[in-house]
């Protein structure tokens, strides 16, 4: 199957490049600059030249492919409203060069879109008082194509995809930590971010592809919740750091735009994606993956 790739030089796109080509897909992957394009060349991909707000790129890609994945996202959280809007332009777009065919179209959202506080699942539908209800415009409207004859999935990750290569939520925390002298977490720190290995993300990714039938909500979660003390403990170990607690309302003091997020309580299940594709997450898990090392390298 030849699939064009959103974010396929990203953090978890590239993992899903790898994914791809080790099954024996072909890959074309959207690049916006020459080391971009150097970097799919280099992983066997082919490379379709074009940005996540060029939408005539993104038809482009999606008309010559026999599905599309998409994991590209803009990750400013100074605008994620508008991060948001981006990315639902780019499932329309998508969308309507796949509408029709069958073709398979997996698309990236968030557990945390989902009713904070419960284990959320895969028969969950989006909660507008979530945390993350900013993405949910983009959820709606990548199932809403299952209607116009598109294999379109959803796979919701959680808080944390960890692996070695992050520059997401953990690696913030631990520069925050640096930066103030102690490793803080919010509250009595009890709160729960459900985690994934991004290796086993990228497999659920291909899986997803291949099998997963229209209209379907899956979970790529390999840890429903760690409760973000933890976190925040490794942190303080590897760094030589006290730990402390930050009131909750003063979260967004210390932890900046972090705040909010480190302060979800979002824990979800995958149980039901697992049965459903045969889909196991053996990686290692967030804290040992921390205790590794490889996150505090200067």
């Amino acid at each position: 199957m030849r699939v064009f790739v959103t974010g396929a030089t990203g953090f978890i796109g590239s993992a899903v490049v790898r994914e791809l080509r080790g099954a024996g897909h072909q890959v074309l992957g959207l690049a916006r600059s020459d080391k971009a394009a150097a970097s799919l060349t280099a992983a066997g991909a082919e490379v379709h030249r074009g940005a996540l707000d060029d939408l005539d790129s993104l038809r482009g890609g999606a008309a010559v492919s026999d599905g599309v994945i998409h994991t590209a996202f803009v990750h400013d959280f100074s605008d994620y409203a508008g991060a948001a809007r981006t990315d639902l332009r780019a499932i329309e777009a998508l969308g309507e060069a796949l509408a029709g065919s069958g073709r398979p179209f997996v698309v990236t959202s968030g557990t945390a879109g989902c009713r904070p506080g419960l284990v959320a699942t895969e028969e969950d539908e989006s909660d507008r008082e979530a945390p993350a209800a900013v993405r949910i415009p983009s959820e709606a409207a990548a199932l809403s194509l299952a209607a116009r004859d598109v294999r379109v999935c959803v796979v919701r990750l959680p808080p944390s995809v960890h692996g070695e290569g992050d520059h997401g939520f953990v690696p913030a925390l631990i520069d925050i930590a640096r930066t103030k002298g102690v490793s803080g977490y919010p509250g009595d720190g009890s709160n729960r971010w459900p985690t994934v290995h991004r290796l086993d993300a990228a497999r659920l990714f291909r899986l997803a592809l291949e099998a997963a039938p229209a209209g379907a909500r899956l979970h790529g979660v390999g840890e429903e919740g760690v409760p973000v003390r933890e976190i925040a403990d490794v942190i303080a170990r590897n760094l030589g750091l006290p730990v402390t607690a930050v009131p909750r309302e003063k979260a967004v003091d210390h932890f900046g735009w972090l705040g909010a997020f480190l302060s979800m309580d979002v824990p979800a299940s995958s149980a039901l994606t697992q049965k459903q594709l045969g889909w196991n997450p053996v990686e290692a898990a967030l804290i040992p993956d921390l205790e590794e090392g490889h996150y505090f390298n200067d």
